[in-house]
């Protein structure tokens, strides 16, 4: 591997106004701003079976307020193919994550970039360093990285107020900025451009869209979609087929020879329409019948029939996770159901996820206690994405610590609904994602979603993409045998990266 370090005259020119913010700057925080971080590596690898050389290069973005001064930095981390001779036919991918507050190292370095973590304990965020990812889509598309502020190594300059970049359209704004500098420092405006966001990226990404009418896409890549479910039926519809899938895991249910795959179309299938009239009946439903009703969803999510009576069919996502495993003194994981940990005394089913790992596991014989807030939590540091940051990129960060997932961010999170000119609500992010779909019919969607995600059910986000109107010929969707983390386990790992990699070289 050899590295070169570009000169801060070059790296500034990634500085990119993003208009509308407006700050005041004292001097001495006009003075502290410093040229923009950039460092350049080379390397090889095999992706796909193919021999590939690339260029990584890790760069930040100075996201500045109306008057031209620096607000914030934003990372960019970026792999692109070497030799290639018609960079105009090339595909480039931008790629984040969610949170609000995570970074884009899920995508990044357990997904689709050329290395990925190595094995380590779970919990520990400082082992495993990093070896090559042989299913990186590398060898089909560049793949640009995106850190939003307040996470990675991404961070709003001393003296400003962070709050503009904490919100929907905010974030949207700058994370569209940020995409707009890439493609112009580097020229690649006219290669084939997607965007992929994960969990609360996929909402991300729909803002995104909905405000680039001046930078269009040819197509959108959501993972673990956040779904826009609301009413008084469909909150426990979607999330019937998951439990399903949970409950086969666990072999709370009787598998009869039947995949996890066939449990959750069947699930599907009682969920939109039995299930679904039951809902609806309430009161009116005959006590007979719901009965049955409760029978056969004990049949499918491994509950007694009794508790799902006495829950008048409609089970929150708690009394799930808190009952299925309640024998052996266990409950389940949210963004990963086949993940356990003992049950006890005030959890509250979100922040305490062990899926998630970011709350200490209690001590023997501690009292019981609510969980920390969010706030409370701050950022969390990623100490192995850091060092190969620093000693496999060269990136110039010294001592300071890369956020995997900032919850103060989270904390302080904004979740407007942007409103349309004029000042009325428009429509929301996803159906004004499928109305551009109507609109362009060469613009493509990718759908990816796992089985045993109860944060963001399957059925969800199929429910939301079907409401919003997204034509079926022009969306691919993917399902796996996985969590919110679709790509976990080198199978679906492996499966993920030959779905992006045919959606991005598939023809119009």
């Amino acid at each position: 591997m050899t590295e070169r370090w570009i000169a801060p005259a070059i790296a500034a020119c990634l500085a990119l106004a993003a208009p509308g913010w407006a700050a005041a700057q004292t001097p001495a925080q006009a003075a502290a701003v410093r040229a923009p971080r950039m460092a350049v590596t080379k390397h090889e690898g095999t992706f796909n079976g193919e021999k590939v050389k690339f260029t990584a290069t890790v760069a930040e973005v100075f996201l500045n307020d109306a008057a031209g001064r620096p607000a914030a930095a934003a990372t960019t981390i970026a792999y692109v193919r070497d030799g290639v001779k018609d960079r105009a036919a090339r595909p480039v991918i931008f790629l984040f994550n969610g949170g609000p507050g995570a970074s884009s190292s899920p995508l990044h370095m357990s997904a689709l970039g050329p290395y990925r973590r190595g094995p380590a304990a779970p919990g520990d965020r400082s082992g495993g360093g990093w070896i090559p990812n042989t299913v990186s889509p590398l060898d089909a598309a560049d793949l640009v990285f995106i850190d939003p502020v307040g996470t990675g190594f991404s961070r709003p300059f001393p003296g400003t107020d962070p709050q503009r970049f904490y919100s929907v359209s905010g974030d949207a704004q700058a994370v569209k900025t940020v995409i707009a500098a890439w493609l112009r420092a580097n020229k690649r405006e006219a290669s084939p451009r997607y965007m992929m966001g994960e969990s609360y990226g996929t909402s991300r990404a729909a803002n995104i869209a909905r405000i680039s009418q001046d930078l269009p896409f040819d197509g959108v890549m959501l993972v673990a979609l956040v779904g826009e479910v609301s009413g008084r039926e469909m909150p426990y519809v979607v999330a019937l087929p998951t439990m399903a899938a949970g409950a086969w895991y666990h072999r709370r249910i009787d598998r009869a020879g039947r995949t996890v795959d066939q449990v959750f179309a069947e699930a599907l299938d009682f969920a939109r329409t039995d299930y679904l009239e039951a809902l609806v009946e309430g009161g009116s439903l005959p006590a007979e019948r719901k009965r049955r009703i409760a029978e056969r969803m004990s049949g499918l999510i491994g509950l007694p029939a009794d508790l799902i009576a006495e829950k008048d069919l409609r089970l929150s996502k708690n009394d799930w996770m808190f009952n299925i495993l309640k024998d052996a003194t266990l409950r389940t994981g949210l963004l990963d159901v086949t993940v356990t940990a003992p049950l006890e005394p005030g959890q509250d089913g979100a922040i305490d996820d062990p899926a998630l790992g970011v709350v200490p596991k209690r001590a023997p014989g501690a009292p019981a206690a609510p969980p920390p807030s969010p706030a409370a939590l701050g950022a969390i540091p990623s100490p192995a994405v850091a060092r190969y940051m620093v000693e496999a990129l060269k990136y110039p960060a010294g001592d300071e610590p890369y956020y995997g997932v900032n919850f103060a961010v989270n904390a302080a999170w904004d979740h407007e609904r942007p409103r349309a000119p004029g000042g009325t609500t428009g429509p929301s992010a996803f159906e004004a994602l499928g109305q551009a779909m109507r609109a362009d019919p060469k613009l493509r969607l990718f759908w990816a979603a796992g089985y045993y995600d109860l944060t963001t059910p399957a059925y969800s986000g199929r429910y939301t993409l079907d409401q919003a109107g997204v034509p079926a010929g022009q969306l691919t969707a993917a399902y796996f045998a996985g969590p919110h983390g679709v790509y976990d386990h080198d199978e679906n790992r492996a499966k993920f990266a030959d779905a992006v990699r045919a959606f991005v070289t598939k023809k119009p």
